[in-house]
């Protein structure tokens, strides 16, 4: 998916112009940190912890290789400060309609309230939707997450449905 997105591309926030790019296989570590550093992923079980590491490793690769799938991340001054996660969904529902699934959006604490998040979601609706013939942008939030769940409806989403996980054993 990452050749029709046209990347990278420099985006603006407060503290100045930020680098989204694809992820590649180096960029892990700072994957990890991120997703460690929000407290409802770490009580998840993402903590960092070294045996983990392996894990993420191969979830990374997975999606890497994955055409309708992209990690994305976003760098200042060669330190990544947020990620995401794209997919592609065709689907038969909305006649034919493709939606894009943003998932896993994390931006470093240092960063947040700099509009880091609001330019990658803006450039999502802009750009990668359109550029991978999606009609729909979706995403889901964790029922705690309640400042995001503001942030989403300022930037346009409607909290439209009800989601449900089952989560099975690993």
């Amino acid at each position: 998916m990452i050749d029709e997105l046209d990347l990278p591309v420099l985006l603006a926030s407060r503290e100045g112009p930020v680098r989204l790019r694809g992820a590649m296989r180096d960029d892990v570590d700072a994957i990890i940190a991120l997703l460690s550093d929000d407290p409802v992923s770490a009580g998840r079980g993402d903590v960092a912890a070294a045996e983990d590491r392996g894990l993420y490793q191969r979830g990374l690769v997975r999606i890497l290789a994955s055409e309708s799938n992209d990690l994305l991340v976003v760098e200042s001054d060669d330190l990544v400060v947020a990620t995401m996660q794209l997919t592609v969904i065709p689907g038969m529902a909305r006649r034919g309609s493709t939606r894009l699934l943003v998932e896993a959006v994390r931006v470093a604490q240092a960063w947040r309230s700099q509009g880091v998040g609001s330019a990658i979601m803006r450039w999502v609706a802009d750009v990668a939707a359109p550029s991978v013939g999606a009609t729909v942008v979706q995403l889901t939030s964790d029922a705690a997450r309640t400042d995001a769940h503001r942030f989403y409806t300022r930037l346009g989403f409607v909290d439209s449905h009800v989601g449900f996980k089952l989560v099975l054993p690993s």
